[in-house]
């Protein structure tokens, strides 16, 4: 994740619930959590949803590659383009995980049972970038883990509306450096059609089942390589609702290119389909974009210079 110089990922707000109770209850919900700014260390429980997949083999752990979110206690949410090349076996979940290493007291981990990812996810163009990953049992819920709500069909998170993205990805976009630390940083949401402007630049297609957020002409905060499949959250009361999951970007904290996430709100009727009895708990977030931190209008040039179309997957990308 980039941040700024060293590290990096109100209004009248309509909400109402849609869909099963089963983790209404309980979603969303971070009593740990108090931190107001980004682009710092987070702290144990401020994101217990937050999940850190493991890519392994042969009883080898080869580390984290790419982040999740605990939906259910069964489920997780993750992005398609983390599991193109591997099955369910090779795969290890931790909850409640702060450090890379060292102590992680309040941890437990599961192995995955099957992943899902949906059926018409395209690796060229990353859309439908979204995969459900079965738990081989559950994991008990506690203030350090517990499910976020998900954005509901028809949700809207308009331009400016402040998310908070988390993961161990990247501190640089051209370097090795990764946190051992869960990083955290607030960066708006940026309007659908500067997003598809920016990107129709250079012939790539921002399709209505994704979603932009980043700091436009500034650059400095965002996701990068290894936050790949974590969430990006908005704030409603005592509330975290998932709007994205981290798929891709041009490069890491762009100024011109915003990153790219899954938009979780179309999928909502495809997760509930294999969550069954105990889906997640759907919220629909509606605000109107006045209501939040401009971003500013901007003129969007096509650019001619060389890119790399990168998902911010360490593992995909090392």
């Amino acid at each position: 994740m980039k941040f700024n110089s060293a590290l990096s990922v109100a209004g009248v707000t309509l909400l109402y619930i849609a869909g099963s109770f089963c983790q209404l209850d309980v979603c969303g919900r971070a009593p740990l959590n108090n931190r107001i700014v980004g682009g710092k260390n987070a702290t144990a429980g401020a994101w217990p949803w937050q999940v850190s997949i493991h890519f392994t083999f042969a009883g080898i752990d080869f580390g984290h590659f790419c982040g999740g979110t605990l939906i259910t206690k069964d489920w997780v949410l993750s992005a398609a383009h983390c599991f193109q090349w591997f099955n369910a076996s090779y795969v290890v979940m931790y909850f409640g995980r702060l450090n890379q290493s060292g102590s992680n007291p309040y941890e437990t981990n599961r192995t995955a049972s099957q992943i899902i990812n949906h059926p018409n996810f395209n690796f060229s163009t990353f859309d439908n970038d979204i995969a459900l990953i079965q738990l081989s049992s559950s994991v008990p819920f506690s203030d350090y883990i517990r499910p976020a709500c998900l954005g509901a069909v028809n949700s809207t998170f308009a331009g400016g509306t402040e998310s908070w993205v988390t993961g161990w990805g990247r501190l640089q976009p051209n370097g090795t450096e990764v946190p051992e630390v869960l990083q955290e940083v607030m960066i708006p949401v940026v309007k659908d059609t500067d997003c598809i402007n920016a990107y129709g630049g250079i012939n790539i297609s921002i399709t209505s089942n994704m979603i932009c957020a980043g700091l436009l002409n500034q650059g400095g905060k965002g996701a990068c390589q290894g936050d790949s499949g974590g969430p990006m959250v908005s704030r409603k009361g005592s509330l975290w609702i998932q709007s994205g999951i981290v798929s891709f970007g041009i490069q890491c904290a762009d100024p011109t290119f915003p990153t790219v996430f899954a938009r979780v709100s179309p999928y909502q009727d495809w997760i509930k389909s294999y969550t069954g009895s105990n889906p997640p708990g759907f919220i629909v977030f509606n605000a109107a974009s006045s209501n939040f931190r401009s971003v500013p209008n901007l003129l969007l040039f096509p650019l001619s210079l060389t890119f790399y179309f990168i998902p911010f997957s360490l593992f995909l990308t090392s």
